[in-house]
């Protein structure tokens, strides 16, 4: 199926209310043959009373996320991921250093209070201090260095070009 065309995985992070889920919409929207991962439904996939620890279901969440992309990437397809990265980069990207693959990976940051106003405005306060802490975390974070962007005063469309001009977001996959 694959025609040795490049494919390209958009692995977009960041904090509660920083804007992923509207950029992956917006990417998936601009790409041709693109698929759009969200990785919070392999968190929300469970039976009231079935799921398994927290720690259990990352890990089987990010399993699910590497074999759907896996699958899509061989169907030739680009593949937007919507979810928090942590510590799972290097594991998820060994799994295709050996393909014709790109991958490109953003964490979105925003101002604090820019993050509490989006998440206020869209009625989940109880995120707040989730979206805080991690914001903290993926700006301190050594591996994120390179692929930070600040959404404070961008608009989806802009961002968009930025993050598919620019080779800032490029990872290395040797």
């Amino acid at each position: 199926m694959n025609t040795n065309t490049e494919q390209t995985i958009y692995i977009i992070s960041g904090p509660c209310g920083v804007g992923k889920s509207t950029l992956a919409k917006e990417l998936a929207n601009h790409l041709k043959k693109s698929a759009l991962v969200h990785g919070d439904y392999f968190l929300e996939m469970y039976g009231e009373g079935s799921e398994p620890p927290w720690e259990e279901r990352l890990n089987i969440m990010w399993k699910n996320i590497l074999s759907t992309t896996q699958t899509l990437i061989q169907h030739d397809f680009n593949v937007i991921i919507d979810i928090v990265v942590e510590d799972e980069m290097e594991w998820f990207c060994k799994h295709f250093s050996h393909l014709n693959v790109k991958v490109k990976y953003i964490v979105l940051l925003a101002e604090k209070d820019r993050l509490i106003e989006r998440i206020q405005k869209r009625g989940d306060t109880y995120l707040i201090d989730r979206s805080l802490f991690l914001l903290n975390q993926l700006e301190n974070t050594p591996g994120n260095k390179l692929h930070l962007y600040d959404t404070t005063n961008k608009q989806p469309y802009d961002i968009l070009m930025d993050i598919m001009n620019s080779s800032n977001f490029d990872l290395d996959l040797s």
